[in-house]
């Protein structure tokens, strides 16, 4: 049983690192490490800053006519754009200012 446990690394595929086997092992790690970043970046990152400057694009682009739906689910229509804020009419008396971070989509236009 000793025996097992002590041939148990051989066994899993780890070879003995001599001199020149450690820096190969090495350069394998580093090019395994930056394939994960790589992937990280495709599929993580690159998409969520295109969403980014989509979103910022679409609240530079709002103006007074604008049917809007807020993050918290609020349906209305843009009375008036301010530089940090919108103002949203929501019923017929009923008006709402939002931060322009708050407006989640554009449902359709004025």
């Amino acid at each position: 049983m000793t025996n097992f446990f002590a041939n148990l690394p051989q066994l899993l595929g780890a070879s003995e690192v001599g001199a020149s086997g450690g820096s190969g092992q090495m350069v394998t790690t580093f090019i395994t490490f930056g394939l994960v970043i790589l992937i990280f970046y495709f599929l993580i990152i690159r998409p969520q800053n295109k969403k980014q400057k989509e979103a910022k694009k679409m609240l530079s682009a709002l103006k007074k006519g604008d049917k809007v739906v807020s993050i918290g689910g609020v349906h209305g229509t843009v009375v008036s754009v301010k530089e940090q804020t919108t103002v949203v009419k929501v019923d017929d008396n009923t008006k709402l200012e939002f931060s322009k971070s708050a407006i989640s989509s554009v449902v359709s236009e004025g």
